[in-house]
């Protein structure tokens, strides 16, 4: 793309320069769990601490980019599982103080992905690691508010589209697709009531033809889905009334 050029009598140095950087909230669900991916910062500000994947925009490169970029680059994944991610934009942090080295704004994402395998620390990340949501230690920046909203965000969109297929294996059974609900949103579900609201919502899954698979409990082997081509859930699956994580 060929940049436009500056228009006569405008001077970018009348303004204060700041930075652009990306934050990533990698959520998956491990042994019926919520995990999240973070980091431990290799460098000030913040050496030592953990924190959400991300970093500096550069300059000939969308935020969009940026984040997958620095996913890869901080956390050792493979450049292919990362392309393959479906990153969703959450909100733009634009405190004045939020980082101490001069004015970020930052452009942070959601990734919701099933189990992909460990990470290693690359770039200015000493460490990458998956942990429990409920074990996280104080994050650097604001980082701990970014978790929070990704959390919320991941909980209310369960409600009303078919988001928690992506936490899922390309091939799930209902319990592994009930887990992720139960888990995002921390409250056990009636097992007859999903099953039939899951089968009976258009195009939310999909039959896989062939034998079905064992669980591992006591039961019998137990059908294969696959995500189906909805979107949205109409009806919504709501969560029970009054209960949230």
């Amino acid at each position: 793309m060929t940049t436009p050029p500056r228009p006569d009598g405008y001077d970018p140095r009348a303004f204060e320069p700041f930075a652009v950087t990306v934050d990533l909230a990698v959520l998956t669900v491990r042994a019926g769990r919520l995990h999240v991916l973070l980091v431990q910062r290799g460098q000030e500000p913040y050496a030592g601490a953990w924190a959400l994947p991300g970093g500096f925009v550069l300059p000939r490169e969308s935020a969009g980019t940026a984040a997958r970029r620095e996913l890869a680059e901080e956390t050792g994944l493979p450049e292919a599982t990362v392309a393959g991610l479906h990153l969703e934009q959450l909100r733009t942090y634009t405190e004045p103080d939020r980082d101490p080295r001069m004015r970020v704004v930052s452009v942070a994402y959601t990734a919701l992905v099933p189990d992909l395998p460990e990470p290693r620390g690359g770039g200015d990340a000493a460490e990458a690691r998956w942990l429990p949501y409920d074990e996280v230690p104080a994050l650097a920046f604001d980082h701990d508010v970014i978790l929070a909203d990704a959390r919320t965000r991941v909980g209310a969109k369960l409600e009303y589209t078919c988001l928690a297929t992506a936490f899922c294996p390309p091939e799930f059974t209902l319990g592994e697709l009930r887990e992720v609900y139960e888990t995002v949103w921390g409250v056990p579900l009636d097992r007859p009531n999903f099953r039939r609201k899951v089968l009976t919502t258009p195009g939310f899954v999909e039959p896989v033809e062939g034998p079905p698979r064992r669980t591992g409990g006591r039961g019998k082997p137990a059908a294969l889905y696959r995500a189906g081509e909805a979107t949205a859930l109409h009806p919504p699956l709501l969560r029970p009334e009054g209960r949230s994580a």
